[in-house]
């Protein structure tokens, strides 16, 4: 164990991150010589409080921990956005595999945890991102999290529709510069005033000049003064969701009329501070421009999938609770929704729209090896994009 509490990728790799019971699986199937080629797929019974749609993230981490096993593995792309079940309530697959059951019998642990914390942190980004509309949205989260997985929450923070992130390791691995304003400290440090002018001076051009402007005073006077002494001023940051005043919407629209009348219409308004997909809203219709969104993002609720063995050597065998049999998933691409059919049965147009139906499988792996070229963290986050767009997506 090194210095920090943290699993290496070797111990990923050789199943040391995985429950001991699996272990003895393992060890039990292979002492009585048990071979059975089954179909395990994964599933969510039900999705978050509130939540009707999901974003389908974490694919590319199980599929690197998957290759190199005599395993198929199929899945819906990453970035596919879905609903816990299908138009008649049948639970939709999003993942299955193929093979001998030891053969990846310890890696069900991992691969979940891939794809529940990553799916968990997209999706909230996604719901944000319905919220906020065409405002900007930057992931700040990575303080409340171990600082370990800051590459995972930025990522998948990115795709899910935010449009930069704080943490350096988090921009290098989404190929973007990070993004970020002052902290409250630079200005107990320094004086706000004398702050301002040194982040003003001091910074390359290419930094935006959005400034901090709550940490001691009124926010409407700081405003006032920030857009004064800040030459090419881009913006100012407001990070006082919980202000004395009580109402933080109408502290925005203060700031914003005050800002206007004296000629500094271009000074954009980014909001910081406790935010998620509910309270965005009444701030954007107060004039906020921006927003900064941390904790509800980085600490998103996970999506619960779970695996589940349906096929034993072709034939329907599954837990009570869960769908046996191999199915067939297909969704609409005119109303987004989904269908699964029992194996041998599927149509071709939507029960509720009269829409084309699709497949939404893709293989991945063939007897281990990446047969599909994995796309790029932009086109993925596009693709998410896209479906929320297409399908009007809205949150509860």
């Amino acid at each position: 164990m090194g210095k920090f509490f943290t699993a290496s990728d070797d111990e990923i790799l050789n199943g040391r991150t995985t429950d001991i019971y699996f272990i003895r699986t393992k060890e039990i199937l292979k002492s009585k010589g048990i071979h059975k080629h089954v179909r395990a797929e994964f599933t969510v019974s039900k999705l978050p409080s509130g939540y009707n749609w999901a974003v389908f993230a974490g694919l590319e981490e199980a599929l690197r921990l998957l290759e190199g096993k005599p395993i198929d593995v199929y899945a819906l792309p990453e970035g596919t956005i879905f609903t816990a079940r299908d138009v008649k309530g049948i639970p939709i697959p999003v993942m299955f595999i193929e093979g001998d059951y030891m053969e990846f019998a310890i890696y069900e642990t991992p691969t979940l945890g891939f794809l529940c914390q990553s799916s968990g942190i997209a999706t909230k980004s996604a719901r944000v991102r319905v919220a906020a509309g065409d405002s900007t949205v930057l992931s700040f989260g990575i303080r409340r999290m171990h600082p370990a997985i800051a590459p995972l929450i930025d990522r998948n923070a990115y795709i899910g529709g935010c449009d930069g992130v704080s943490s350096i390791v988090g921009a290098e691995t989404i190929g973007q510069p990070p993004k970020g304003t002052m902290p409250h400290a630079l200005m107990i440090t320094m004086g706000e005033e004398e702050a301002w002018k040194a982040y003003d001076e001091v910074l390359p051009p290419d930094v935006p000049r959005i400034v901090l402007i709550d940490t001691f005073g009124d926010e409407k006077w700081e405003a006032i003064k920030a857009a004064q002494i800040v030459k090419d001023i881009m913006g100012i940051r407001l990070d006082t969701p919980g202000s004395r005043k009580g109402n933080f919407p109408d502290i925005i629209r203060e700031v914003r009329w005050e800002l206007d009348i004296r000629g500094f219409k271009h000074v954009q308004l980014f909001i910081s501070g406790g935010l998620d997909e509910h309270s965005i809203p009444p701030l954007k219709e107060a004039g906020a421009t921006g927003f900064g969104v941390g904790t509800s993002i980085s600490n998103a609720p996970t999506i619960d999938y779970a695996m589940d063995i349906v096929a034993v050597e072709g034939k329907p065998l599954a837990k009570k609770g869960k769908f046996g049999g191999i199915k067939h998933v297909k969704r609409c691409q005119k109303c987004g929704r989904y269908h699964v059919f029992p194996e041998g049965e599927a149509g071709d147009t939507c029960s509720v729209c009269g829409g084309e139906l699709v497949d939404v499988h893709r293989k991945f792996i063939e007897n281990g090896k990446l047969i599909t070229e994995l796309p790029s963290v932009e086109q993925i986050r596009s693709y998410v994009l896209e479906q929320i767009s297409k399908f009007e997506l809205t949150i509860e």
